[in-house]
């Protein structure tokens, strides 16, 4: 069995959008892979900042900040065809498989409607379902 970052089977690299997070092992559908974590805030404290990246909302009071480079969670990229899906429950936000995901998939998730709005569309969006696409279209 290959070696697990002390959080999980994942490690952070190099990828298309920045950093990511890429599996080190087999990640079943299903499975628990992290926790996005970060301070708390009111979201009263959202609208007085500039920088709402990392931000993620919780409930209709309180977002969490996973701006923390300790936040390994914070690496997971937008995907379009994403293979995990962010849930929140009694204000933590959890990060679950939702296919297999093979050693050395990134791992993504769906950001939403609002960021992907705010922050990928005016820069294209570079998630690897759309970068496929966008090779297709091209005929290459």
């Amino acid at each position: 069995m290959k070696s697990k970052s002390p959080e999980g089977p994942f490690r952070i690299g190099r990828s298309p959008t920045g950093l990511g997070l890429f599996a080190t092992d087999v990640i079943e559908k299903g499975s628990f892979i992290i926790e996005y974590v970060g301070p708390r805030i009111t979201n009263e404290e959202v609208q007085r900042r500039r920088n709402t990246r990392y931000l993620f909302e919780v409930s209709s009071r309180w977002t969490i900040d996973g701006s923390p480079r300790w936040n390994t969670a914070r690496y997971i990229n937008h995907g379009c065809r994403p293979n995990a899906q962010a849930t929140v429950s009694r204000g933590r936000i959890r990060i679950k498989a939702i296919k297999r995901i093979k050693p050395g998939d990134e791992i993504t998730y769906n950001y939403g409607k609002n960021y992907f709005e705010t922050f990928i569309k005016p820069m294209g969006c570079k998630c690897q379902s759309c970068e496929r696409k966008r090779a297709k279209q091209a005929g290459v």
